[in-house]
């Protein structure tokens, strides 16, 4: 079981919470500025203490750190069980920058009910956040849920696409639908424990707490039915082909912002790696299980790079290339091995940077011409040479060039997949090669080459908030790609657990659990 290290102050209860409250303050605000303004103080407080936590954190450990457990239903074995450990904590950080570059570039680009924009956003930031430093599965389905309300708004009514309604109610219905198989995953699981608990006259017969979870061995066939039905759930939300198809309308239909979120955090496969994975290592293991996710991998790599070249609308590509992208980090988690697990990990953040940057240079380029349709540009490096710089710097790391993040993680996913067959490695490299193909190829007519005719004589370079929003991603790409070390120490420890309890399987890693709550 991972040892638990307590914090006597309630950071990350702080860290959930405190968006949710300053939406509540918001509301009794009618200035619009002032909106603005407090939108983003809330924010940036918010990043400082995602901030203070990412460096109050101890690197190279698997244990579960700044510990929050309090009983919630007692009779039901639920509880109030918050903790970030090497898989979660990054997640932490990411969503608050992320959230706060939103706020930014939303500034002057939402201009009709302002007010209920800005506290939908901060909704959506406390739900992420519970998603990612919930321990208890009951705990953690409420906020999976509960993260479906502002989004739904959010595409729905800030959506720019005349289909926003119908992709904002597509979006909930194909996640509620995953949810309902999760949902009986997770009684399964409680059901195996109370079982288990019985026999052992333990005085908690019930419980959905994770490290609780951990410790109780599960016979393989349950496991099997239980691990498809948890991937059920973050398949469709992730999402893995061939569950994909609510992901190009909401990203081409939805506001720049939340395409920024959706595309940006990775909540479905971090699920696989959080949940799936250590509480169903056997079946996680299993030849049909590796093989079946590993071609659902494959074949998303393959067809989102391909579907990519074809399209002309940049946020369409983007969408299809975040699927590409996605079967890349499926393809590492299921190598089972530490080189792909830690590749993927790193993947899921480098793509908060790489493709929800790239979504902000649509909003950038949608700006200018009110479309990302490739017939609109030409030759805008002459008129914009910022944006063409970022915009080329931004692209580079998400089709993994040495020197950027996304090297790093796609060097290390491609390094796990050939270990585990050799197969694997070769088909995914294609992606590689095709994901260089459709950027060059859309970024070779929209920037370069003689102006075109559409674009406008007065168009103009990125301005000051446009400026920070890209330099401050150009920084943790550049930052990541050439010192990675930081970031791969805060998740090398709990990488490496997984490994073990992944060679390990249940039965052998079950210990008795009246032991352990007493140490």
């Amino acid at each position: 079981m991972l040892e638990e290290l307590s914090s006597t102050f309630p950071i990350l209860s702080c860290i959930l919470f405190f968006p949710l409250v300053g939406a509540a303050v918001m509301w009794l605000i009618d200035d619009e500025d002032m909106v603005r303004t407090s939108a983003l103080a809330i924010s940036l407080v918010e990043l400082a203490l995602a901030i203070f936590v990412m460096v109050r954190f101890v690197p190279d450990s698997p244990a579960m750190q700044f510990v929050e457990h309090v009983p919630w239903i007692p009779a039901l074995g639920i509880s109030y069980h918050l903790a970030v450990d090497g898989i979660s904590v990054l997640f932490v950080g990411l969503t608050a920058f992320l959230t706060v570059l939103v706020v930014i570039y939303s500034w002057d680009t939402i201009r009709h009910q302002m007010k209920l924009y800005m506290m939908s956003l901060l909704a959506l930031e406390t739900a992420t956040m519970g998603i990612f430093v919930s321990l208890d599965l009951i705990l953690f389905f409420v906020f999976w849920e509960l993260m479906l309300i502002p989004s739904y708004f959010l595409i729905k009514l800030w959506g720019g696409g005349a289909e926003r309604h119908y992709a904002a109610l597509k979006y909930v219905l194909y996640t509620l639908l995953g949810s309902v198989f999760m949902l009986v995953g997770i009684a399964l699981l409680d059901i195996n424990y109370h079982n288990w608990a019985t026999i052992h006259h333990m005085d908690q017969v019930y419980s959905f707490d994770f490290l609780e979870l951990l410790t109780v061995p599960i016979p393989l066939s349950q496991q099997v039915l239980i691990f498809w039905l948890m991937f059920l759930g973050f398949a469709f939300k992730a999402p893995v082909f061939p569950f994909h198809t609510w992901l190009p309308d909401a990203l081409l239909e939805g506001p720049v912002g939340m395409a920024v979120m959706l595309a940006g955090v990775k909540l479905g496969t971090f699920g696989f790696m959080r949940f799936s994975i250590p509480l169903l290592p056997d079946a996680a293991k299993s030849e049909t299980v590796v093989m079946t996710v590993m071609a659902l991998g494959l074949t998303a790599v393959v067809y989102g790079a391909i579907m990519a070249l074809v399209q002309l609308d940049f946020r369409r590509l983007l969408a299809y290339s975040s699927i590409s992208h996605l079967g890349f980090v499926v393809i590492g988690l299921f190598a089972l091995n530490y080189q792909g697990l830690q590749g993927s990990l790193l993947t899921m953040i480098n793509l908060g940077f790489s493709t929800a940057g790239l979504f902000f240079i649509a909003g950038f380029l949608y700006t200018r011409q009110q479309t990302t349709q490739l017939g609109a540009f030409g030759g805008m490096a002459k008129h914009t040479p910022l944006l063409a710089t970022f915009f080329l710097l931004i692209g580079l790391a998400s089709i993994g060039l040495p020197g950027t993040n996304g090297f790093v993680g796609e060097f290390l996913i491609l390094l796990g997949a050939f270990k585990a067959h050799w197969t694997y490695g070769a088909i995914a490299v294609t992606g590689v090669i095709f994901g260089a193909a459709y950027f060059l190829w859309y970024y070779e007519r929209a920037i370069l080459g003689p102006v075109g005719k559409s674009v406008k004589d007065s168009i103009a370079d990125l301005h000051l908030r446009e400026t920070i929003i890209a330099l401050s991603l150009s920084i943790m790409i550049l930052w990541i790609g050439l010192y990675p070390s930081p970031f791969l120490r805060m998740m090398n420890g709990s990488v490496q657990a997984l490994v073990d309890r992944l060679n390990h399987g249940t039965v052998a890693a079950a210990i008795d659990l009246s032991r352990t709550k007493g140490e």
